[in-house]
Order: structure tokens, then sequence, then C-alpha cells
């Protein structure tokens, strides 16, 4: 008989993946609860099972008695010395309490001696010890599974945490959804789910995880459907080249249910990041777009140079140019007339998302616009002392450049403009003159522009 427990324990080790250890200290556990509740048992006892024959004994423990006691005796006695005058004055100075009174037992603590003082006496099992014990182990043994189950389930989803899982909607109402994923239950809440979608009663989904949550019921598994991690691992399982490493993806801005746009760089030359995310005629993107239920994704390809950036992340709107301040991170993007509210967007959508994805404050404006603006700032020769300031670089459309000049210069801070002061003391030094000119040259009066 006692063998069979051992083979059980084991057979629940693989079942559960619950430790052999873990079950046998349960066990332990049980044997010595229903012990206790026999009518002889002894004050301090142990139960122990050989984890190889399975038998079991039960030992009386006898144990040293505390030195703390005996030191606390006398500083017991010292104590109502301070308050003793206190006392009599108050009459009370006769009443003292009976010795033993306030003590209460205190809970057996087993780690508090060393092994080696701890005496240990077998005692026979008592009699009809075999139906108390197996009632109790049940209840003992059901419950340690239950919290080791709780305790494994909750380590391995916390590591799990930014990760996609699958799941069916089991219930769907206006506060949350939950989501069956196999060995535990998970809770899509309202401010994680997307306002345009629907959680149809057994429908499978995808999301990924965001909280994991200690309960007494066991883990609470927390998933989105609105983080923009999920659409980098949906990416990652649809895409080859990004799940290995050789595409990465840099940023992403999404709203969730309308619009997303995603920054991709290639980490391989001969890799076109943008067409492995699209794939062969569009296969790869259009999963994930159907994943998302018919969510628009627009790939970006990602550049250093922030310009260009700016210019491919206002995609599918055509730039003409695009003016930069490095010290203020905003860019001023000038766009065709006919593409100005293809620039901006629906409700301004567009250039919020690649305003989010350059991490840039991005200032749209027509080339009518600009224009305007340039005529307006237009000056005489006599205005040229008030706006001495001023860039002298001529743009593309043939004005001066509206940027204040770096001091000490006559130009602003674009890179393209700081090089027209070499190429100025070269002319100079060869026309011999010395003297600077009013204007820079047209030649090299382009700002850092980019257009698609």
């Amino acid at each position: 008989m006692s063998k069979d427990i051992v083979e059980a324990l084991r057979l629940l080790e693989e079942e559960k993946g619950i430790s052999f250890r873990v079950l046998l200290t349960a066990l332990e556990d049980a044997l010595l609860s229903a012990y206790k509740k026999t009518p002889d048992a002894v004050e301090h006892a142990k139960v122990e099972i050989d984890p190889d024959t399975g038998d079991i004994n039960i030992y009386e423990l006898i144990l040293p008695e505390r030195p703390a006691a005996a030191e606390a005796a006398p500083a017991a006695e010292e104590e109502p010395e301070e308050g003793e005058s206190g006392a009599k004055e108050a009459g009370a100075g006769e009443a003292v309490e009976p010795e033993g009174a306030g003590d209460e037992p205190e809970e057996f603590d087993l780690s508090m001696y060393d092994e080696s003082e701890i005496e240990k006496v077998r005692i026979d099992t008592p009699k009809d010890f075999g139906r108390i014990a197996a009632q109790t182990a049940k209840q003992v043994i059901f419950q340690r599974i239950r919290e080791a189950e709780r305790d494994m389930m909750y380590d391995e989803y916390q590591d799990r945490i930014g990760e996609i899982v699958t799941g069916i909607v089991q219930q769907s109402d206006q506060r949350y959804t939950l989501v069956d994923l196999g060995k535990v239950e998970a809770l899509l809440p309202e401010s994680e789910q997307v306002e345009n979608e629907r959680y149809d009663h057994g429908s499978r989904i995808k999301a990924v995880i965001v909280d994991v949550r200690d309960h007494t019921k066991g883990p609470q598994v927390i998933v989105s459907r609105r983080s923009e991690e999920l659409i980098r691992k949906l990416f990652d399982l649809e895409v080859p080249e990004v799940a290995d490493g050789l595409v990465l993806i840099r940023n992403v801005a999404r709203e969730p249910g309308y619009r997303s746009k995603i920054a991709v760089e290639s980490k391989q030359d001969g890799i076109d990041p943008v067409g492995a995310c699209v794939g062969p005629r569009g296969s790869r993107v259009r999963m994930v777009v159907s994943e998302l239920r018919g969510e628009k994704i627009d790939i970006i390809p990602y550049n250093e140079e922030p310009a260009r950036f700016v210019a491919k992340a206002l995609s599918p709107a055509m730039v003409r140019e695009v003016l930069v301040d490095d010290e203020e991170k905003s860019a001023t993007v000038v766009v065709p007339d006919d593409q100005l509210s293809l620039a901006i967007g629906k409700e301004g959508q567009n250039a919020r998302l690649a305003n989010k994805l350059t991490g840039w404050r991005i200032d749209i404006k027509s080339e009518s616009q600009i224009a305007e603006e340039e005529e307006s700032m237009a000056f005489s020769e006599e205005e040229v002392e008030e706006l001495a300031g001023r860039c002298c670089a001529i743009t593309a459309s043939g004005k001066r450049c509206p940027n204040v000049a770096l001091p000490g210069t006559r130009y602003c801070g674009i890179a393209a403009h700081q090089a027209l002061v070499g190429q100025e003391a070269a002319a100079e030094e060869e026309a011999g003159t010395g003297e600077p000119a009013e204007d820079g040259p047209e030649t090299g009066g382009q700002p850092s522009t980019v257009g698609n």
C-alpha cells in the first residue's frame, strides 16, 4: 500500500507538472494534520515518508528549552520600577496581574531550532488513523495541487508579457471579454478593445499579453488588441526576415481600428525592408490587415536623415521640400497644393501618425501658403540692415530663406546652407575682394530638402 502512494505521487507529477518533492511534502503535512486530530496526539510531532518505499513514520519531537524565555524573565521584573510611583499614587500599586495570565500559546515553528538540537522519538501509528488520514490527506493534497498549479501558471504567464497569444472568445459584454487560452481564461477589458471590433462567442482572436495579476482563483491574464506591440508581433509571425532579425521594426504609430504606420530598416545589404514586409503581391501585409480586421497599414523605410524620414512618413502624400530645425526638433513640410489634404489626412490623422512615428513636430504647408509667406517677408535694399539676421540662402522657389542666421554667419543651421559659407569664402578669395556678397549664390541656396 505504501508503494502505491509513491507511484500515485509520481503519476501526479507527470500529469500536473508539479514537483514530486512538493507533493510529498504536502502529503506529510496532510498526515500530520490528521494525526493532530487523534485523541492521544503529542504536542510536537513530525511525519516523514520514505520517497523510495513509501513507509510512513510519525515522530515525537523533544525540543530543548528556549534560552530566550530565561533571559526575558529578569527584564519583566525590572520593568515596573519606572512606573512604580505612579501606580502607588493611583492606588493600584498592590494590584498585581497573576503570573502567566497574559501568556498566549505561540505557534510551533520548527525552523527556530537547529536539527541537531531536536530529538526525534518514533511513536506508534494511532488506531483508525487510516480513515482519518485519507480524508484529511485528500483535502490537503487537492489544495496544495491547486496552489502549485496557480503559482506555476502565474510564473509562466509572467514571463510571457509582450507575447502574442491566440484564444477563443467565451463571453463578451460592455465591460470586458473573456478569452479562453487553453490553460487559463484571459481578460480583454474595454480599455484594451478596439472601438469598431466585435467579439462574437466562439470567434478566434489574437492578442498581446500586457499584464498578469496574482489572484486567489488563479492568475489573471490581461490581453490587449490596442497595443502597438500587437502589430510588431503579427509582422514577426508573417515576415521571416523580421523573425530572423534581418529586418528591424524601428517604430510603430497606431490609431487602433483605423490606420497604422511602421518604420522598417534592413540590417543586411540586398534586403528591401518594405518589400519584405509587403510580401509577394502584398500577401504578408494582407494577413496582418486581415487579423486587424481591415486596419490600414503604411510601411515606411526608416532613414537616419530627419528630412527624408519626415517626408516618407507623410506617405502617401508627395512632398516637395522639408525645412528642419534640429534644436526645436520640428520640421516644416512643403507639399503641392493638391496634396495638402492628403498629407494632413482625415481629421489630421496622417499628420498625427507621422508626428508620432518620427518623433518630430511637423508643420505642413502648401506651396501657395509658402509663397504668400515669402512675399509678405520680401524686403527692399533699405530693409537689409533690419533683416541682417536672416539667412541669405535662396530656396528652391527662388525666395530668400526665412530662417534666422546663426551667430557670426549669414546662414541658418541647415547643413546645405552652412556649406555656402565655404563656397562664399572661396569665391571671395578668387575675386580678391574680401567683401561679402549681399546675397548667397542661387546655386548653393537649396535648403536641406527632399521630395518623393
